[in-house]
This record gives structure tokens, sequence and C-alpha cells, in this order.
């Protein structure tokens, strides 16, 4: 039997808080950014949805940092980096999707590679510049 799905403005304010973002939210971010205008809304609630929003292909996670699942809403296929040092997770989108690379891993490993997620790690310019003052 299909599960009904219901209209929630909870649900809506989470969605809505991910895709007004590119800093790739925790679900303790959205929690502590929603929790103002919806006193009611539990950190349990927000995972739920994130799962949800996952399920449906509505918004992915990009990457665990500092023990701390990171979403985005923009599901179609980018490169990420993150900042080993203040956990920023930032799109690099001039940054071209290799699909030569999915055949390639394939046709050596004997694999039937569906997709894959390319994540730079090191030290962002914000972190950088800062280290350079000190």
């Amino acid at each position: 039997m299909e599960r009904t799905i219901r209209y929630s403005k909870k649900r809506e304010a989470i969605l809505e808080a991910i895709c007004s973002t590119d800093i790739h939210p925790s679900a303790d971010w959205i929690y502590q950014r929603l929790k103002p205008a919806h006193p009611d809304l539990s950190l349990g609630t927000v995972y739920r949805n994130l799962n949800f929003f996952r399920e449906q292909g509505t918004v992915q996670c990009v990457a665990v940092v500092n023990g701390q699942e990171r979403f985005d809403a923009n599901v179609r296929p980018h490169n990420h980096f993150i900042c080993d040092c203040c956990g920023a997770v930032i799109d690099l989108h001039q940054i071209p999707v290799d699909a030569g690379l999915d055949r390639q891993v394939s046709e050596t490993y004997g694999l039937q590679v569906h997709h894959h997620d390319l994540v730079f790690h090191g030290t962002c310019a914000e972190c950088r510049e800062k280290s350079q003052i000190s």
C-alpha cells in the first residue's frame, strides 16, 4: 500500500532552509535556524525530514564533517571542497564532472560504476588568510 505524503509547514521550512543557502547545512544548523519560528520543532523531525528528502532525491548528503552530515539541495553532479580547518563545504562548479572516470574505473576493475563523488580536502582561502595573519 502506498503511503500518503501529507503537507507539513515544518517540512516545507526545512527544505526552504536547505535551498536558501549554499553552506551545505547540518541538521543541527537547520534546527537552530528554524527553532525560533517553530518552537515545537524537534531535532528528530529535522532528521526524519532530511531522510525523507534524501529518499525523494530532493537533497543529498555531501559528506560528514566534524561528525555531522552536511546536506545539499543541488543534486546535479558537481564536486566539493571541504576545509579541514573550519569545516566549510564549498561547491566547485567549474571543475567538470568526468564521466570518463566512471568508465575507466569500470573497465579497469571490472565494476559497474553508476556515479562517483569527488571531494577535495584542504584549507579554504579564509583559513589560509587567518593563518598568515597570526
